[in-house]
């Protein structure tokens, strides 16, 4: 998935509001940048960060620029919350997602649970149906270690029910983390930042929902699928 335009390098002066943030840009001007994640974005925020915005002419959108990368100590990482989707539901219409390469039909959105919709149904003569849910994971605390959730989200707990509950059904369930970091290589839940998800998360693996995750390949100009990282149990 390529960036429709060339990224602009600009400076964090605060990001706010959630889904605002406003920057310097290279002529030394301001602007507010739309910023796609609902989540806390924790150490990529800081005043003074170096982050990367997709311009747009479109007369219909209210701001200008979209932050898509943060450069944290020369590593890019990805903020926008939608890109998993894209890159992934990409990856699955083309087979490549080793886990999950046997099914041939993909759909978005399609309606399950309580209200909810899952991200991707899988479906394939001769197999059982199979939910995906994706996560973008961008956390890092430690090292080398990216992690998920980085705020309390009661939705990836529900979400982490409805997938148990298709495994009950008969079905495959599977939950897809996708790293948005080129500074991490293992993934773990992160368990003291949202117990409540963590707990959703052990009951529904021991129920046999999949735990997967890979890494977004990321670069200034899009990003791709990558290749499979362990997941670490604490």
């Amino acid at each position: 998935m390529n960036y429709s335009s060339p990224l602009i390098r600009a400076v964090l002066i605060r990001r706010y509001k959630r889904f605002l943030a406003d920057v310097t840009l290279p002529d030394g001007t301001e602007a507010t940048a739309h910023c796609a994640n609902p989540g806390a974005m924790t150490g990529l925020t800081e005043a003074g960060t170096v982050v990367w915005l997709e311009p747009n002419d479109d007369p219909k959108r209210k701001l200008r620029y979209s932050w898509k990368l943060a450069e944290i100590n020369g590593a890019l990482v990805g903020i926008d919350t939608a890109l998993p989707n894209k890159v992934v539901g990409a990856a699955l219409q083309a087979q490549a997602v080793p886990a999950l390469a046997a099914y041939k039909t993909v759909r978005a959105e399609v309606k399950y649970g309580e209200n909810s919709r899952v991200d991707f149904l899988l479906t394939q003569e001769g197999l059982p149906d199979c939910y995906v849910e994706i996560k973008s994971a961008n956390l890092c605390r430690k090292a080398g270690l990216v992690e998920f959730p980085d705020t309390v989200t009661k939705r990836g707990a529900k979400h982490m029910n409805e997938l148990a509950a298709m495994i009950f059904e008969g079905h495959r369930a599977v939950v897809l983390y996708l790293v948005q970091r080129t500074d991490c290589a293992t993934f773990a839940v992160a368990d003291d930042i949202d117990p409540a998800y963590n707990a959703a998360f052990q009951v529904a693996h021991g129920a046999g929902v999949e735990a997967l995750c890979y890494r977004a390949v990321l670069t200034l100009e899009g990003a791709s699928f990558g290749e499979a990282l362990p997941i670490v149990t604490r």
